[in-house]
């Protein structure tokens, strides 16, 4: 997340010469495809607490283990936002002339968090997050589905990030595309207290719970997508052989 939110602050501050838009898209994508790499032995690399949230309905992960897994997502987010305050604290303080602001011509908040664009319903931006989470899921389920066209070995990262890169050029303009209530909520509890003060959490109509509520409810959706119009129809992966009893080729 230090990728994506320095990306953002450095575009914002840097007033468009030091970057754009894409630039924000790319960097997440990059920070996302390092996170895999750097979880993925360890957890699985659950990133994203709306996913854990689904994987523990589904019976693919203990209940018991969820709230450890969404406090390091959450610690981790938090840190990150922490970390990027510093390192443009400086730019900060001269972009807003002294002032931590969420809204107007020198709004520094969107830095850190989501907030809707001002054309957005709250129900177009609920929409947004709901259908960009759906999108993802789906992108990580047949990314590493066995039983149909799984990614080969070693790309599940690189791939990963690049549905994420491609979220955020395709599904960015109206909310942000947090897609990921682990990404949000701890940046924008952090702005809170760093300066920003309970403006973030009444901004766009009190925007903020979104961002936590849809992923999950769109992550749900798209793993039930999946199921049944994917995985009910792949045909079930052969142990040793063919109905003949002739080995199956394998692919390299």
């Amino acid at each position: 997340q230090v990728f994506g939110l320095s990306s953002a602050a450095q575009v914002v501050l840097g007033r468009g010469n030091f970057g754009q838009q894409l630039s924000v898209n790319l960097a997440f994508g990059i920070g996302v495809t390092l996170g895999i790499h750097a979880a993925g032995g360890i957890s699985g690399a659950h990133l994203n607490a709306a996913i854990t949230i689904t994987h523990c309905i589904l019976g693919n992960l203990p209940w018991r283990k969820l709230p450890a897994y969404v406090i390091g997502q959450f610690l981790g987010s938090f840190t990150a936002a922490a970390t990027v305050f510093g390192l443009y604290y400086d730019a900060l303080y001269d972009y807003g002339n002294g002032a931590f602001t969420v809204t107007g011509p020198n709004a520094t908040a969107s830095i850190f968090s989501t907030y809707p664009a001002p054309y957005v319903s709250m129900l177009g931006g609920f929409f947004t997050e709901f259908t960009a989470t759906v999108m993802l899921i789906l992108g990580i389920l047949v990314i590493h589905d066995e039983k149909n066209n799984a990614a080969l070995k070693g790309t599940q990262a690189l791939l990963t990030g690049m549905v994420v890169l491609g979220i955020g050029l395709g599904m960015g303009m109206n909310t942000g595309y947090a897609i990921n209530p682990s990404r949000d909520l701890p940046p924008r509890i952090f702005t809170a207290i760093a300066g920003w003060g309970t403006d973030v959490f009444t901004a766009g109509h009190h925007w903020w719970w979104v961002p936590v509520t849809a992923p999950i409810l769109g992550s749900l959706a798209g793993a039930l997508i999946h199921k049944l119009f994917i995985d009910f129809h792949n045909q079930p992966v052969p142990e040793s052989g063919n109905e003949k009893g002739q080995p199956v080729l394998q692919s390299s």
